[in-house]
């Protein structure tokens, strides 16, 4: 895996990963998961976290303590907190790119944590924004950017 490799995951990976209703989308998710906790190079931010949260916890979904168990493990990857600049930054990529202002926060935030990569599906695949990459996890595995799996 290259050393500089640092990868943001978008909630929907998250969601993908526990959604029993698409056996391919949550294998593929689980297996960017696994190999980004060995490597040790996955981030997220406290939105995706909240995010996450709300939409497992929706019926039918996870229950309320499993998905705060979830929550907390990936406190481990020290989730980056929204702050003015990173909404500084996402209202300039929302501005530069047309993205809708949530999916800019995501960007700003990748961005702000020193991501090179972004797994998120609701963005463009390979769509370069500023130094941050996106990649949607559903089209290729973790193999294709070095990271072991």
């Amino acid at each position: 895996m290259p050393s500089d490799l640092i990868v943001f995951v978008d909630t929907n990976v998250l969601v993908c990963a526990d959604d029993m209703r698409d056996a391919a989308k949550q294998l593929r998710a689980r297996e960017w998961l696994l190999a980004l906790w060995r490597q040790r190079c996955g981030r997220l931010s406290t939105q995706v976290l909240h995010e996450y949260y709300v939409q497992v916890t929706r019926k039918p979904g996870l229950a309320q303590g499993d998905a705060r168990a979830k929550v907390r493990r990936f406190q481990l990857w020290q989730p980056w907190q929204i702050d003015h600049q990173t909404v500084e930054t996402a209202w300039g990529v929302e501005a530069r790119f047309g993205l809708s202002y949530w999916d800019a926060l995501i960007v700003a935030a990748a961005a702000q944590s020193g991501c090179t990569h972004l797994l998120s599906e609701d963005l463009r695949h390979g769509q370069q924004i500023d130094a941050v990459t996106i990649i949607n996890p559903f089209l290729v595995g973790p193999g294709e950017l070095g990271i072991s799996t």
